[in-house]
């Protein structure tokens, strides 16, 4: 007969979804570490891994499920509080000179997004964590070693966290500054271990070297940098709270996101070339706001503050990574950016990744023991009923998420177009009022918009792309035949009648090139 144990489950990563993934497993009542490279996150001076302020965050239903489902009594109800919503998107810019808003609701039904500040919520999180006798933080450990065909790793213990970038340089104290570079190895032995560790894994690159995983990695050419607009002078929002603010801009845009305190954080995404163009000629600045995002430079933010905010707050990179498998055996599985980080641009990192969690440990309760499904605080467990029960798990885990993270993963570039540039288009507030007006007046059609299934639901991310997809045909087809077939008899019979006094068919060529590219603009919105 094998060993009788508990369970020591090991987490690397403390952020939103380290953090809950350790909720779930103290909750089921294993013994918990969770290892941290940061110091402690709810430490106001602890500097975020891309030395930005704390941005908010989109939080939804999958997110919101999530934390319902770890079972802490207060917990969503705390995070909640501590949200505000946001109905839909606020559409700026200007016409002949007059700015003007357009708002542009995100579902039919009123339901609605949140803006949550992720220190927030991380601290909310960890605060939960605290009170559970069998959880353990390791603050300022790095994970530097893994086997995990032996369950060990190995952690390089910091005195104090490292200073050592541009935005936070090493303090001139040589004393001080000799102590904060102290470490010490220590060697942890695990039964199963968590990776949440961000987009640039530590647990994913020892997972590399045991398992055969594929690796996919690609920065798109655009970067992003961070503005803070504060409140009115009368302490007040200078924007309607309850709306993500977009400047779409074509190829680039703005945005602004509402925070508790009134301010908004703001967010400029633009092609790398044209950041390089306002570096080598920083007098630009403003103007090409001025063009681009009218109403912002002066009434918004201040033009001295402007600059001042690109010059010091970094220009960072948007990385999109798919991988597979999320496991090696029974030991280890990464979950949220680790396992699939994505752009932002759907407000879905975050909420995918605690949606990880619920679905891992789904997976791990129907594989669990016998007995600890007829007793969840039965002690005596053999360890070998834990690790075939767990290997099967990972396995299912891996299979099924795996297609649903690459969907939202593809969604959300896609997203970033329809940002940008789709929603001043016709063509896409066509399709958007047709859905809903379906979903509205015959639910039972089954029709929705994407973004209401992937914002309000719990569906399946690679359900809710191919169901969106045959839809999107069925439109199509629906709208040709109904509003096309008449458009296209009448124009050709006139082209027949031209052609016959032309003598010539380069006007039929031409004719039929335009129809064909307007025809595939229409065939992207709606496929």
């Amino acid at each position: 007969m094998g060993e009788m144990k508990k369970q020591k489950i090991v987490v690397v990563g403390a952020g939103p979804v380290g953090a809950l993934a350790a909720l779930y497993a103290a909750g089921r009542g294993d013994d918990v570490e969770v290892y941290e490279l940061r110091g402690d996150l709810r430490d106001p001076s602890t500097v975020p891994l891309n030395f930005t302020k704390s941005i908010n965050l989109a939080l939804s239903e999958r997110g919101i499920n999530s934390m319902k489902n770890a079972n802490c009594p207060g917990l969503v109800e705390a995070v909640l509080e501590e949200t505000i919503p946001m109905f839909g998107r606020m559409i700026h810019g200007a016409k002949q000179g007059e700015l003007f808003e357009e708002s542009q609701s995100y579902d039919v039904h009123g339901r609605y997004i949140r803006a949550v500040d992720r220190a927030g919520l991380n601290k909310r999180l960890l605060d939960e964590l605290e009170k559970m006798p069998n959880v353990k933080f390791f603050f300022d450990h790095k994970l530097v070693g893994a086997d995990f065909r032996k369950n060990r790793a190995w952690f390089e213990r910091r005195s104090k966290t490292l200073d050592d970038h541009a935005q936070n340089p090493t303090k001139s104290d040589p004393v001080e500054a000799k102590a904060s570079k102290s470490s010490s190895e220590v060697e942890v032995a695990f039964d199963f271990m968590i990776g949440a560790d961000g987009a640039h894994s530590a647990v994913r690159y020892h997972l590399m070297k045991f398992a055969r995983l594929n690796y996919q990695q690609e920065y798109i050419d655009t970067l992003w940098c961070e503005f803070h607009i504060s409140p009115s002078p009368t302490k007040d929002f200078k924007l309607s709270p309850n709306h993500l603010h977009i400047w779409p801009g074509g190829e680039f845009m703005f945005i602004a996101i509402p925070s508790l305190d009134k301010s908004f954080t703001s967010t400029l995404f633009l092609p790398a070339s044209r950041f390089a163009e306002l570096d080598a000629q920083p007098e630009r600045l403003v103007g090409f706001f001025n063009e681009n995002f009218p109403g912002v430079a002066g009434d918004l933010i201040s033009e001295s503050d402007l600059r001042k905010q690109y010059d010091e707050n970094p220009h960072l990179p948007l990385i999109s990574i798919k991988c597979s498998p999320y496991h090696y055996k029974s030991s280890v599985v990464i979950l949220g950016d680790a396992a699939h980080a994505m752009v932002p641009f759907y407000g879905q990192g975050m909420n995918a990744g605690l949606e990880d969690v619920r679905t891992l440990f789904e997976f791990l309760d129907r594989h669990r023991p016998k007995i600890l499904q007829a007793d969840p605080d039965a002690l005596a467990v053999e360890v070998d009923a834990h690790t075939e029960g767990r290997m099967l798990a990972l396995e299912e885990y891996t299979r099924l998420r795996t297609p649903d993270a690459a969907a939202i993963n593809d969604l959300a570039l896609r997203n970033y177009q329809e940002m940008r540039s789709d929603v001043t288009s016709p063509i896409y507030r066509l399709r958007k009022w047709v859905e809903e007006a379906l979903n509205n007046y015959f639910p039972k059609s089954g029709f929705a918009t994407q973004y209401s299934r992937i914002s309000f639901g719990n569906e399946r991310y690679s359900i809710v792309e191919k169901e969106v997809q045959r839809q999107g045909k069925w439109l199509l087809s629906g709208i040709v035949g109904v509003g096309l077939v008449p458009f296209v008899a009448w124009g050709g019979w006139w082209l027949w009648r031209w052609n016959r006094a032309s003598h010539t068919g380069r006007g039929l060529t031409k004719w039929a090139a335009i129809l064909g590219s307007k025809t595939e603009q229409i065939g992207r919105k709606f496929t």
